[in-house]
């Protein structure tokens, strides 16, 4: 029979679904929590900030997604993790960066760079020509795009090391990340004013 995007003639399976629902949802959540626990789109250090809570909040989530059965809830727990993550650096940088995307840091770089590169092409490839606005235009892009590239290939580098340790460890290799952002977050929580 025809095959279109997992729709097979005469046959429906609502489970795909279904689990692509749960798992935008879990999303959903983790990034819900995040907005419960971050006051405001900006870092408050000390005081009101929770963002050691998160942190290990994030590790447990990692971790209840080891132990949980396989498939289905952990991937739901795991993807909780991703939104309470990508929440988080979202409120840190001002929605500059997202830390679970790899196609939005990718359109970041390429929308950046081909902006710097307007710029520099309507002024004939001379920096001695900008004026002061676009100085500054190129100058913040380049700084954005100075985070970005390095984020970039260590989502690259993490996903090659994921991979090696996934076959190693099989789901235990979530430990790693939930003991770095455990660490980071006991750390945060402990040295904070």
């Amino acid at each position: 029979g025809m095959h279109i995007e997992g729709y097979h003639a005469g046959r429906v399976d609502f489970f795909p679904l279904g689990l692509s629902v749960a798992i935008l949802s879990s999303f959903l959540c983790g990034a819900f929590l995040c907005g419960m626990l971050i006051d405001k789109n900006q870092v408050h250090f000390g005081g009101k900030s929770f963002y050691g809570i998160a942190l290990v909040g994030n590790a447990t989530l990692l971790v209840v997604s080891i132990l949980v059965p396989r498939h289905q809830l952990s991937a739901c727990f795991a993807a909780m993790a991703c939104g309470l993550q990508n929440a988080m650096c979202t409120s840190h940088f001002g929605a500059i960066v997202r830390t679970t995307h790899v196609t939005g840091t990718i359109t970041d770089i390429g929308s950046t760079t081909g902006r710097m590169a307007m710029i520099f092409l309507r002024k004939g490839f001379r920096l001695s020509n900008l004026n002061v606005v676009e100085r500054a235009e190129v100058a913040v892009d380049a700084r954005k795009v100075l985070v970005l590239l390095p984020m970039w290939l260590s989502y690259l580098l993490g996903t090659v090391f994921g991979a090696y340790l996934e076959t190693v460890f099989d789901i235990y290799a979530l430990l790693l990340p939930a003991f770095v952002t455990l660490s980071v977050g006991l750390v945060y929580m402990f040295f904070r004013q």
